[in-house]
């Protein structure tokens, strides 16, 4: 993802801890703060030492988180931002594993739609 989705100042990333409503799930927690009039989502990726003790390990964290969002970014909200911060058994996923907790985290968080939901709406649009 380009640098221009990203959270990248101490500031920034503070003021979405501070004001913003946070989500998680065993391997994620998202931080978000609605930001209205902005052109695109940003993004602020946090993988910590307790997740991985090696730059490698937390590398290829983030790899995999950004990877994922880069897959939803037509199905995100444009005027957000939000964070994503590793929990320690992130470092155990693949990639496959690692985007569907991330699609499970974002759609308790309300920022993707239910997968669920859209195959009942498909599902009654072919009925009829």
């Amino acid at each position: 993802m380009r640098k221009s989705y990203r959270v990248k100042s101490e500031k920034d990333f503070q003021q979405v801890f501070d004001a913003g409503h946070s989500v998680a799930n065993r391997h994620f927690v998202i931080y978000q703060l609605a930001k209205p009039g902005q052109k695109h989502f940003r993004v602020g990726i946090s993988v910590g030492k307790k997740v991985g003790h090696t730059a490698v390990d937390r590398n290829r964290v983030k790899r995999y988180i950004r990877q994922s969002l880069y897959e939803l970014k037509n199905e995100l909200p444009q005027a957000m931002d939000f964070l994503v911060i590793a929990r320690k058994g992130a470092k155990e996923l693949d990639m496959a594993e690692t985007k569907s907790n991330l699609v499970h985290v974002l759609t308790l968080a309300r920022l993707l739609a239910d997968p669920a939901q859209n195959q009942d709406n498909q599902n009654q649009e072919e009925r009829g």
